[in-house]
């Protein structure tokens, strides 16, 4: 079975986030045929116009392979305008606390989860010359204390990205990068919920060494300044719509400091970051 021959169509992951039902609806309002990867959730989309549910883990091979494969038969040969990694977790806490299996988990979601459906979708891609967009995240260039992890995924999403660029350019598919700041959706607060019970399960000892420091970042993450989500969908669009994309995309302000931040000698570097996060005040704590 497949939908309108003339419609452009886009696959987004992670659809049923804060930020992937804003991408979601705001291409569908545009007027494209949206497939919208869920690993959960699956009927949240199931009834908006011109949007079409696939259940998709992309942590699982099997099961992006499994997608491409319904939506290859949906699309009649036709491919994809592009596609949208846009499914990721944070991981937050010291490295030296983090659970190896959250690490782990860390990776599997944000760099080896676009890895696979890179894999699995370029044919589709290339069918129709369309483009590969990537969520990073600002911490890609500027490693920030007490988010580790996901630093070090970004980080890893956005060297996959630079390489594949040069890759699938052969073939006019341009690959981008979106970098959202801070925005308004319940990512963070899962996170927290998922770093807290983390550090339940740690050494306390080890967990009291850092006592002082982790309420320090927590108050002055309490006063981080959120976009709406629907600036990335934004973003998403000028990356899908522009005749030449460029090759990033800052979301806003602060997606852009921190960009500016990342060239600075990496000792000034520290000490900003330290005073942002008031850690430069929160003396080491003893066990």
């Amino acid at each position: 079975m497949t939908d309108s021959a003339d419609t452009p169509a886009v696959l987004v992951t992670g659809a049923a986030g804060g930020i992937g039902t804003a991408i979601t609806q705001a291409l569908a309002g545009r007027g494209y045929l949206v497939y919208a990867g869920m690993h959960h959730d699956t009927e949240q989309h199931a009834v908006t116009p011109g949007v079409r549910p696939v259940p998709l883990d992309v942590t699982s091979a099997p099961s992006v392979q499994a997608a491409a494969d319904e939506i290859a038969d949906r699309q009649g040969g036709r491919g994809l305008r592009a596609v949208v990694n846009n499914a990721g977790i944070i991981v937050s806490g010291p490295v030296e606390l983090i659970p190896g299996p959250e690490m782990e988990r860390q990776f599997a979601v944000n760099v080896l989860g676009p890895a696979h459906v890179t894999r699995a979708f370029a044919p589709l891609l290339r069918t129709a010359g369309g483009r590969l967009i990537n969520i990073s995240a600002p911490t890609a260039r500027l490693a920030v204390p007490y988010a580790g992890a996901i630093s070090a995924s970004k980080a890893a999403l956005e060297s996959l990205s630079a390489a594949a660029r040069v890759e699938l350019a052969p073939w006019g598919i341009a690959v981008v990068i979106v970098v959202p700041g801070a925005i308004d959706t319940e990512i963070f607060a899962k996170a927290d919920a998922a770093a807290q019970g983390a550090l339940r399960t740690a050494d306390p000892q080890r967990v009291a060494l850092y006592r002082r420091q982790l309420s320090a970042v927590a108050t002055a993450q309490s006063s981080m300044r959120t976009s709406p989500p629907r600036t990335v969908a934004d973003a998403v669009l000028r990356a899908i719509e522009a005749p030449r994309p460029r090759a990033r995309y800052a979301v806003n302000a602060d997606a852009r400091i921190a960009g500016i931040l990342s060239r600075l000698p990496t000792r000034a570097r520290d000490r900003v970051l330290a005073r942002a996060l008031g850690l430069h005040k929160a003396a080491a704590g003893s066990a």
